[in-house]
């Protein structure tokens, strides 16, 4: 490991860079006027809920959580996310540890320890936040989502947050972070319910749907801040669907 990266994963830097980051990201919240769609939203669904978010959308997701609200959010056993818990923190969410682990071990990757947390968390009354996507796999959603949902009993709401001001980065999960003095949206799609005896092709139906619903609010989302989504899947993709 270089030096570089020895100091920005040294305790006390990560700590102050969460914080940095942290109260940038409310700074961003206070300084952009936010729409809600469906206006409504909150008053349709019963919490808790699990909401299921592109990883891009990782820097925004907590504008659309509510004060009242307990949240949880799903963040890797890396350095990277090390520093993304602590950031979390300052902003009133508890960190689950683990991530999936695609073509790996699941337990290298802390999965299975996450997902009792993420359990534990829903049963506790607690909101949880995960990515939908197949690690690095840009917006092609995973079946851990839609296990989490069969096991717990609770839905998934898919949810998009954008900025009309905003930099978006040129990487693999098309990653977006919203600048002050801006317009914003939060759209709620449809919740999604997973039956408790959902077999193997019911469960790929209601991934593809948690995918087309998550596609199909981040296209409203930066259509109501006058933008195009950089992540949009061509026209073809998002008419025949996609398999993980």
């Amino acid at each position: 490991m270089g030096l570089f990266k020895r100091i920005t994963r040294s305790r006390p830097v990560q700590e102050t860079l969460g914080l940095l980051v942290a109260s940038y990201l409310k700074f961003v919240q206070r300084t952009n006027r936010f729409v809600m769609e469906p206006a409504d939203a909150y008053d349709r669904i019963e919490m808790p809920v699990i909401a299921a978010m592109w990883h891009g959308q990782h820097f925004m997701i907590h504008f659309a959580k509510r004060p009242q609200d307990r949240a949880a959010s799903l963040v890797s056993r890396s350095g990277d996310g090390e520093f993304n818990a602590i950031a979390l923190r300052h902003l009133g969410i508890r960190a689950i540890r683990g991530s999936g682990a695609r073509g790996r071990d699941i337990r290298k990757k802390g999965g299975v320890q996450a997902m009792r947390g993420m359990l534990k968390a829903l049963a506790d009354g607690e909101m949880v936040v995960m990515t939908a996507d197949i690690p690095k796999i840009s917006r092609v959603c995973g079946q851990g989502i839609v296990t989490l949902s069969q096991m717990s009993g609770r839905p998934i709401v898919p949810v998009a947050v954008v900025t009309s001001r905003r930099i978006d980065f040129n990487s693999w999960d098309k990653a977006s972070i919203g600048l002050p003095f801006g317009r914003g949206a939060i759209v709620l799609g449809e919740p999604v319910h997973v039956p408790r005896d959902a077999g193997p092709e019911a469960i790929e139906t209601l991934r593809l749907q948690v995918e087309r619903e998550l596609d199909t609010i981040h296209e409203r989302a930066y259509a109501l801040v006058g933008s195009r989504d950089p992540g949009a899947k061509p026209a073809t993709a998002l008419a025949g669907g996609s398999r993980a």
